[in-house]
């Protein structure tokens, strides 16, 4: 079983400042309230049987599964393509504006293209290579996966988790 976790509320205080512009938005970590939305996420009974942690490559991913590391005392595994839903699939910057207008489009046009002018990635795209990294972990019986609503979302085909929430997903189910 993989359990899928929400990363925490994010620490958006500095953004668009400092190195916390363009891509580096990203390495903002969790903020205070975030990181008591993990604690208590920790403490939930389905986690406790879990084997390894796999985590976005993004701060606020790696921050929650640190937090579920230490009290679970679980090794954590990077995996780069647990990172979030992009807003631009050629890995090019797009201002908040821009990545806005596309979340926007992805949301209306149910998470598929309707012209070769978008260039946000797909929901089929983003479940893909989720699902890729997923199958490298098929051996364990339990796996948490610290990641995104939306990568989460495109996976499970449930509605969009709020911080620290947790979804199940059983891979031998497809």
């Amino acid at each position: 079983m993989f359990y899928f976790i929400r990363h925490g509320e994010p620490d958006g205080s500095q953004r668009n400042t400092k190195i916390f512009q363009g891509f580096g938005v990203h390495l903002a970590g969790l903020s205070e309230r975030g990181i008591a939305q993990i604690e208590e996420a920790a403490r939930d009974p389905r986690l406790s049987g879990a084997e390894i942690i796999l985590s976005s490559p993004y701060t606020r991913a790696l921050q929650t599964a640190a937090i579920l590391s230490k009290t679970l005392g679980l090794s954590i595994v990077i995996e780069t393509d647990l990172h979030e839903w992009l807003a631009n699939q050629n890995y090019l910057y797009e201002d908040d504006e821009t990545a806005g207008l596309a979340y926007r489009e992805y949301l209306e046009s149910g998470g598929r293209h309707r012209s070769e002018a978008q260039v946000w990635e797909e929901t089929a795209s983003v479940r893909k290579r989720v699902l890729r990294v997923l199958e490298k972990y098929a051996a364990y019986e339990n796996v948490i996966v610290a990641c995104h609503g939306m990568v989460i979302q495109a996976v499970t085909g449930d509605g969009h988790p709020d911080y620290g929430e947790i979804q199940e997903f059983d891979l031998r189910a497809l």
